[in-house]
């Protein structure tokens, strides 16, 4: 897999106006792009639902050379149940710790000059103290595995990652390049718990190697969740992708790279294209209206 980055996260949100109080204001990324989907998508980019999305990429910067978050909300459901796969995504910034504690944004200190602080949902963001590097702040993403070494030849005989530090015991760090977005494999020492709020790493390689990917998966008997398929974007590129599973079955989506620079162009608009959905998302509205519930995705 040469020429592999990593791009971003994909975490499911429920309440988008807290979520993105959270990124904007307390992390400080900015608002990359922000896109409307009516219907589900193909490779379940919004997990299992078939109604109306969003996609809100978020960042420090361009998603050309920085990890991203991508949020994605189901107008139908509220709230999903947190597993215990996502351990935690770490960025190096004094201005978000003094940010958090501005805002009253609850924060936990666990080591030095390192504090805890959690998103809308339950999802855990380690701050570090630090100045925020000229580069990209996003250092790492942590998952849950229950057989570390399984994982280890998973990730880096299988799919390339080069091993830059192991704990044979706990940990491994793994990553395409010393200068993106490191994947920390953390063995929990049991079943890895998706819940419902399971989340998606995506990574990109050149356009050229994804049936390379898809058969070599198919060869070793790996799982493939959606093969080879294209995704179309309301007015923007259409781009190539297949979806993996490892053996704890944490999602993997690897897409065509030279399209989705396209694709991923920042868009100057996407704070104001957020911030007037959520105006006009009265779905909170309708189901109080209708003496209902938005649906709980927590079982």
């Amino acid at each position: 897999m040469a020429l592999s980055r990593a791009l971003h996260f994909v975490f499911k949100v429920g309440d988008r106006s807290k979520t993105a109080t959270f990124y904007r204001d307390v992390l400080g990324m900015k608002i990359l792009r922000h896109e409307e989907f009516e219907e589900g998508c193909k490779a379940t980019c919004n997990g299992p639902y078939d109604g109306k999305w969003s996609k809100t990429m978020v960042g420090f910067g361009p998603e050309d050379d920085h990890f991203a978050a991508e949020l994605t909300y189901n107008y139908g459901v509220g709230e999903y149940r947190l597993g215990n796969d996502f351990l935690g995504l770490t960025l190096q910034s004094s201005q978000a710790v003094s940010n958090a504690k501005r805002l009253g944004w609850p924060l936990t200190e666990v080591g030095k000059a390192l504090y805890l602080a959690e998103a809308p949902g339950g999802y855990r963001f380690y701050l570090v103290d630090k100045e925020q590097p000229p580069n990209d702040p996003v250092q790492k993403v942590c998952l849950a595995v229950s057989d570390l070494q399984k994982s280890t030849h998973y990730w880096s005989s299988l799919l390339g990652m080069k091993v830059i530090e192991r704990d044979e015991e706990k940990t491994v760090l793994m990553g395409f390049a010393d200068t993106q977005c490191k994947l920390e494999l953390h063995n929990i020492g049991g079943t890895v718990d998706h819940g419902t709020a399971f989340g998606r790493i995506a990574f990109s390689c050149p356009r050229e190697q994804l049936a390379d990917l898809e058969a070599l998966m198919t060869k070793e008997n790996q799982k493939i969740l959606t093969p080879l398929v294209s995704l179309d974007t309301p007015g923007k590129a259409t781009v190539e992708v297949v979806i993996l599973a490892d053996p704890d079955a944490h999602e993997i989506c690897f897409v065509g790279d030279e399209a989705f620079r396209q694709l991923s162009q920042m868009d100057p608009s996407g704070n104001a294209l957020l911030d007037k959905a959520m105006a006009e998302d009265k779905s909170d509205v309708w189901f109080a209206k209708h003496n209902k519930q938005k649906a709980s995705a927590k079982v």
